[in-house]
């Protein structure tokens, strides 16, 4: 499992999106990247956090952002969630979970006392060269775009 830290080279990302197209994280270079990794489509957090960046997305297009969400659900799920909250941006389907491992946010979990595997809500913010500018551990769901606009701020 992977340690990522700020000034890392981000991982390189080749997945599919919700509409089975290919998508590169290389894609993106000269872009700065809001790459955010969420556990589960159509699930209260996941739905919040998505919408937030949804409405701020037009904003953060002109602050040079894109935003790529990354979960293990399926294309179809991605469809489904996108179609229900019309979401503007690429959700990767990591089925294998290769991406989460890759970036370290495949981890243990602990609810109601029973332990299992799953992703933790990690974004990163990725500069226009593919480096890691700064990870958020604790996103706020409700203010995501914000938080990350206070880091860049700072």
């Amino acid at each position: 499992m992977a340690t990522l830290a700020i000034g890392d080279q981000a991982p390189a990302i080749q997945a599919k999106n919700q509409a089975g197209k290919e998508v590169k994280l290389s894609d993106f270079l000269g872009k700065k990247v809001i790459l955010y990794f969420y556990p589960k489509d159509n699930t209260p957090g996941c739905t919040t956090e998505a919408c937030n960046f949804r409405d701020n997305y037009q904003s953060l297009l002109k602050d040079g952002f894109e935003v790529i969400g990354v979960s293990i659900d399926s294309e179809q799920s991605h469809q489904k969630f996108i179609a229900k909250h019309e979401l503007p941006f690429n959700l990767l389907a990591d089925e294998d979970q290769k991406i989460v491992n890759d970036y370290g946010v495949w981890v243990e979990k602990n609810m109601y006392g029973k332990k299992y595997m799953g992703t933790a809500r990690t974004t990163f913010i990725i500069d226009e060269k593919g480096i890691i500018q700064h990870i958020i551990k604790k996103v706020d769901n409700k203010n995501a775009s914000q938080q990350i606009r206070d880091l860049m701020a700072k």
